[in-house]
């Protein structure tokens, strides 16, 4: 029982650290334009899949990870500029119908680039189990966990050290205080999403080898992980790393003692009882009162 009690919590925290890279995209650009960005679930997709491309055309891991990477974030860019930033005097919901429709035709742009198919890539380092107090555990999954760790320290430094980091959180306190300051809110917003599309390639990365990827794999990650962002409270970057670790940890506890079929509703219950019953989520009221 303690065994498969070991088993369950580090599939969880595998699951939820993926759901947390994608919770922050969600808020980072949140919290420049108010806008829930539903093609974040497409940056994810993205990058797994030309992480494959690339390792097949014979590039090292690495390469084939920065590249990925790269691509995914300058299509988050592209994102903003042709499509959010020429409506940027629209409301929010139009805004939002918006990424939902690039969501739509990003999906079917990579189904003209790549195919229908599921695509593997290989672990970073092996796929040889590893034991640990009775649980076998992938090393692909340590991976997850310390990139995404080290992610969350890179993201720290960033908006605590550089000014264009300051100059993000400064918007996402107060966007017009930010304005009068002489921050050039539009700038934020772009590098928002090249920054959210980023985060949401290397999720895309570190997930294909445990879970594969296809081009529609974004649509359920994109779900859990605003799941996660608003479990944890939209628009917090503690929230969302919260956020993804709770329902990861409540996904794979619920798979293993209730049922695997109700796997992936687990996170549609969870943003229905979070909007009826705390609707700020876990940390929004904190984040609220220190604004």
């Amino acid at each position: 029982m303690g065994q498969q009690w070991v088993q369950f919590l580090a599939g969880g925290l595998t699951a939820g650290a993926i759901y947390a890279l994608v919770a922050l995209g969600f808020s980072i650009i949140f919290n420049a334009s108010r806008v829930i960005n539903f093609a974040q679930g497409e940056f994810v997709m993205i990058g797994g899949m030309s992480a494959v491309s690339l390792v097949a055309t014979g590039l090292p891991m690495p390469a084939a990870i920065a590249g990925a990477v790269v691509i995914a974030g300058a299509v988050g860019l592209l994102l903003e500029k042709f499509a959010v930033e020429r409506a940027r005097r629209a409301d929010v919901v139009t805004l939002i119908i918006i990424t939902i429709g690039a969501s739509i035709l990003l999906r079917g742009v990579a189904q003209l680039v790549w195919d229908k198919g599921i695509h593997a890539l290989p672990p970073l380092s092996g796929d040889r189990p590893i034991e640990i107090f009775g649980a076998t555990i992938v090393p692909q999954s340590l991976w997850v966990l310390g990139v995404t760790i080290a992610i969350v320290g890179a993201l720290s430094w960033f908006f605590g050290r550089t000014r264009l980091g300051k100059a993000m959180l400064a918007t996402s306190y107060n966007r017009l205080a930010a304005q009068l300051v002489g921050i050039d809110v539009r700038k934020v917003l772009f590098a928002s999403f090249g920054l959210a599309a980023a985060l949401g390639a290397v999720a895309g990365v570190l997930i294909a080898p445990i879970a594969f990827t296809s081009y529609d794999v974004g649509v359920m990650l994109g779900l859990k992980g605003f799941a996660a962002a608003i479990l944890g409270g939209l628009g917090s970057f503690p929230g969302a790393i919260v956020g993804g670790l709770v329902l990861g940890l409540l996904e794979s506890l619920g798979a293993g003692y209730v049922s695997s079929a109700y796997k992936d509703v687990i996170a549609f219950v969870i943003i229905l009882v979070v909007l009826f019953f705390r609707p700020s989520g876990i940390l929004g009221v904190l984040e609220s009162e220190r604004v």
